[in-house]
């Protein structure tokens, strides 16, 4: 039977994607800070464990639980993660590096844990949730996009390095998902700067888009949209390598590949004309 651990399982992506897993009759490790916020997925046959990806005991102990109990994990998902929003001026560097520990530096380790194993046994998937945001980058967004961009760095190097030992690694790239991210993202963005400093203008249009998009049934989709794209990475035959979820996400990636910063910078200006 198939063992996948899944970071960042409380909620959103991560509990969506625990939830389809554990009814495709893997088994399913839903990882979480607090176990408490999994009990539902308890109820449903997943194995809940506690896991801190900012903690180098926690990782340890989480991967030494599955690793002892069935030798090696096959699937990894890496979806914890979190938006932290702000000018580059104005936002606290110590918030950007805590961003980096649980987007960036915790995904790396979770990696590093679980290879050693998946290449004595010839083989393993790990799926990194990075976002469309790690393809391109709007306003008072620049840290968590920067996150992301590094998020698909790491994952277009480790695809390359481990293929030879059979393991498989896929990037999932979300646009627009109505989870708890949206409420976090603009709720640093609301701390991150003056009411009334030199960017209150671009702040204050950059979480009217924000809170708007969140509620387009046109720009927005259900976690289970992007659990759905997970599963697929974890059981397809030949993955692909990258998979961007939404309409929308794909066409904001495309356009911004295919026209280009000033052309895209015009489009942002356009949505953000209240800054």
């Amino acid at each position: 039977m198939t063992t996948v651990l899944i970071t960042g399982a409380s909620s959103g992506i991560g509990h969506a994607t625990a939830a389809r897993l554990t009814r495709r009759g893997m088994t399913v490790y839903a990882t979480a800070r607090n176990t408490a916020t999994l009990a539902d997925l308890a109820e449903a046959g997943a194995t809940p464990l506690a896991l801190d990806v900012t903690d180098e005991e926690s990782m340890r102990a989480a991967v030494g639980t599955v690793q002892s109990a069935h030798g090696h994990l096959d699937v990894l998902v890496n979806n914890a993660g979190y938006g932290e929003y702000g000018t580059i001026e104005e936002t606290d560097l110590d918030r950007v590096r805590a961003q980096f520990e649980t987007n960036v530096f915790g995904l790396a380790r979770m990696v590093q844990l679980v290879l050693p194993a998946m290449r004595a046994a010839g083989s393993g998937r790990i799926v990194n949730v990075s976002s469309m945001g790690g393809r391109l980058v709007f306003p008072a967004g620049g840290y968590y996009h920067a996150s992301k961009y590094a998020v698909e760095a790491i994952t277009d190097a480790l695809r390359f390095e481990v293929a030879p030992f059979g393991v498989r690694v896929s990037l999932v790239e979300p646009g627009l998902i109505r989870t708890a991210f949206g409420a976090t993202a603009g709720r640093t963005l609301r701390e991150s700067g003056e009411a009334t400093g030199a960017y209150a203008g671009l702040n204050a249009a950059a979480a009217k888009v924000m809170a708007d998009s969140y509620k387009s049934n046109l720009l927005a989709a259900t976690p289970d949209a992007v659990a759905k794209v997970i599963e697929r990475a974890a059981t397809a035959r030949r993955p692909r390598t990258r998979y961007i979820v939404t309409p929308a996400a794909r066409t904001l990636v495309h356009t911004r590949r295919l026209f280009g910063a000033r052309v895209f910078d015009s489009y942002l200006r356009t949505q953000f004309r209240d800054a």
